[in-house]
């Protein structure tokens, strides 16, 4: 997916394996099954046969062809919401990193500088008695901090103080590129400040939405009745009001998918006329934020309707909210208390997981999270050799070139409009495995023994950090993912493509196996990133990341046209219940999925023209790139968390991605033989790449 937080949501403050945000969305935690191994390549490096279900016929069902052996072999363990194969790979990296960990923590003499930081910070995490013996005092001075305030008028300073440790009441800031200067950095102000994952929970009566709004009221008053509060249950009230009053002002995920509803350039004095009531100036000062003349306000109604709300709630209410906003950001680093009703809501509620996954499965995300440039250092040694990175280049530039023979061969697109779609695919950048400078972690004190201290210390070097390049140039060179991360991203504003090195690993790329397989998966993986440059989102950008229309009137209508064709067919789909996928959230995802497999098969066709034969195990090669495809997005999900993604995830469930794809594929009918009428030939097939 692309990167400028359009549609990011973050549920890492769960505590729990929370869903991959970019590219797909396996989960983190403990093995089910030994899964690095259940999942081995088939005779000769072949595709993996066990994981298949030759009983289906794959004109019929190719998921269940795909899949259905390792569905049955693979049941969503107790700690997790889902599992797939996403959930193997990292699960094999987060072994790599736990032994890295383990070792960098034993506190010995000769310790390097890295492995010295890396491993307090990881043994600070691990040591739960510790942490247990602390309850929530470490939570005491900001929590007198909040009681102590005498009128709102304290609200902004106090605001300031909370945002630099990680806390983020009222409203969201952040630095972003300029969507219409991409070689600047401005600050960004839009919604934020609510403790359900999605705006819809607040204000839909259906009856999903609103037993979920009970439970999270109940938890709230729990996690307030732990912290001594005395009149827990009606606090909780008034934060749910307050958190409903933010909600009916924001935007829906939807809506914020279109650049121009969240870009609105505004000088200082506009933007702080928006909210008087709250006086913004010392809330700059508070944060120590650079000079700001100028910043994007990305939903006005919103501060708007903030001005409103701090108006009409009184100053209990906002002391309730800020400490509930506080005990929930730091939940997770407290005493067993708070992280287990932490997870009973955002875990058994929320996901339906039934248990609390291991605490160093949770200290190894923890570390990569405050410590990833590190910590992903020896990681890439091990993991990530020159051969590796130059065999990925390769397939990039080939992905690249059948991009290009795409566009020059779309009977759809006008001369004048290919021409701009060219010079913008030769503009991309690629950035593979890792980055060129390493980040400088050594103003971050980590101390041996304090968790907590810890957390909050690197949450106000990353806030200062992100503060700190407002008013700057675009650094180009860095990453917006950690090197073991299992995903990757398209960033329209840069127009770059970036691959951490967690990704290009099994099942996504194996050296050992037929290159069918591998251009179904870490192919396809490359081609998705490349078509969200020219998706609904990414198409609104040009070369050099600029928001600026470069379509021609009838050539944007018919791709209007194509894209409603991909919006009508997942809006079809049912992964649970009577939920259904959201076409319009989906969208730019969807179209990745399409012509990112669409321009793996072009390259693979190119590259292996020769090979004509089938392989030991019977199958063509273009039916090798199809299962490996189908085979990446294998997994078993909750309903629960099945309906949470639904509702808040811009990627469709697994096996949507899949059939989705290959139904409007005639060369996958081909390879399989498919006739009309059966469910993998669409009558009406969606192509828009």
């Amino acid at each position: 997916m692309r990167i400028p937080k359009l549609t990011l949501v973050s549920l890492m403050v769960l505590g729990l394996s929370a869903g991959s945000l970019l590219y797909g969305f396996g989960q983190a935690g403990s093995k089910a099954k030994s899964p690095a191994k259940s999942s081995s390549a088939g005779a000769e490096g072949g595709i993996d046969e066990a994981a298949m279900d030759k009983s289906a016929d794959p004109c019929d069902d190719f998921y269940r062809y795909a899949c259905g052996g390792w569905a049955t072999a693979h049941p969503v363990p107790a700690d997790r919401p889902s599992f797939g194969r996403f959930s193997e790979l990292l699960d094999r990296n987060q072994d790599v990193l736990h032994t890295i960990l383990e070792a960098a923590a034993a506190d010995k003499p000769g310790r390097s500088p890295l492995d010295t930081k890396i491993g307090d910070y990881y043994s600070s995490c691990m040591d739960e008695a510790a942490i247990d013996q602390k309850g929530a005092t470490p939570l005491k001075p900001e929590l007198d901090r909040i009681d102590a305030i005498k009128s709102k008028d304290e609200l902004p300073e106090l605001t300031a103080h909370l945002y630099a440790i990680g806390v983020r009441p009222f409203f969201g800031l952040r630095a972003e590129q300029d969507f219409k200067d991409a070689t600047q950095m401005i600050a960004t102000v839009g919604s934020g400040g609510m403790g359900l994952p999605d705006r819809d929970y607040y204000l839909r009566d259906d009856d999903r939405s609103s037993r979920i709004r009970g439970a999270y009221a109940q938890h709230v008053q729990k996690m307030l009745s732990l912290l001594g509060d005395q009149q827990a249950a009606a606090d909780a009230k008034s934060i749910l009001d307050l958190e409903t009053a933010l909600a009916k002002v924001s935007l829906d995920r939807v809506a914020r998918r279109e650049p121009t509803n969240v870009y609105h350039k505004m000088s200082k004095q506009e933007w702080e006329a928006l909210t008087p009531a709250f006086a913004w100036d010392k809330f700059l000062t508070g944060i120590q934020a650079p000079p700001i003349a100028s910043l994007n306000v990305s939903e006005p109604e919103f501060l708007k309707g903030l001005q409103t709300t701090l108006q009409n709630t009184d100053l209990g209410a906002i002391k309730a909210y800020l400490r509930w906003q506080t005990v929930r950001s730091f939940a997770p680093v407290l005493s067993k208390d708070f992280v287990n009703e932490n997870f009973n809501f955002n875990g058994k509620v929320m996901t339906g997981a039934q248990e609390l996954e291991p605490r160093w499965k949770r200290c190894v995300r923890s570390t990569d999270r405050a410590l990833g440039e590190m910590l992903g250092q020896p990681y890439v040694k091990q993991n990530f050799p020159p051969a590796a990175k130059a065999r990925t280049i390769k397939m990039v530039q080939e992905i690249e070139s059948a991009m290009q023979r795409d566009i020059e061969s779309l009977p759809w697109m006008s001369e004048t409009t290919k021409q701009q779609a060219l010079v913008k695919l030769h503009a991309v950048a690629n950035k593979i495995g890792y980055p060129e400078h390493w980040r400088d972690y050594s103003a971050l004190k980590v101390a041996r023994g304090d968790y907590f201290g810890n957390q909050l210390r690197s949450d106000t070097f990353e806030f200062h950090r992100g503060l700190s390049k407002i008013g700057k140039p675009v650094d180009k060179t860095e990453w917006g993912m950690t090197p073991p991360t299992v995903n990757a991203y398209y960033s329209p504003t840069q127009n770059n493509i970036n691959f951490p090195a967690g990704i290009l690993q099994p099942p996504f790329y194996d050296n050992g196996r037929d290159d069918a397989i591998n251009y179904g998966g870490v192919g396809a993986v490359v081609g998705h990133e490349l078509t969200h440059g020219f998706d609904d989102q990414g198409a609104k950008f040009d070369p050099q990341g600029n928001l600026r229309d470069w379509w021609t009137a009838e050539d944007k209508a018919e791709f209007e046209k194509r894209t409603g064709c991909e919006v009508n067919e997942y809006n079809g789909f049912v992964p649970t219940g009577d939920v259904h996928v959201n076409g319009k959230l989906t969208l730019g995802e969807n179209t990745a999925d399409n012509g990112g497999l669409r321009l793996a098969y072009n390259a693979m066709e190119k590259a292996m023209a020769a090979d004509k034969g089938k392989n030991s195990q019977g199958f063509t090669k273009e039916q090798l790139l199809f299962l490996g495809w189908g085979q990446v997005w294998c997994e078993n999900a909750r309903p629960e968390y099945s309906a949470l993604m639904a509702k808040t995830n811009p990627h469709s469930p697994g096996k949507f991605r899949v059939i989705g794809v290959v139904q409007n594929m005639p060369e996958f009918q081909q390879a399989f033989g498919c006739k009309a009428g059966q469910p993998m030939v669409s009558q009406n097939a969606c192509r828009v790449w």
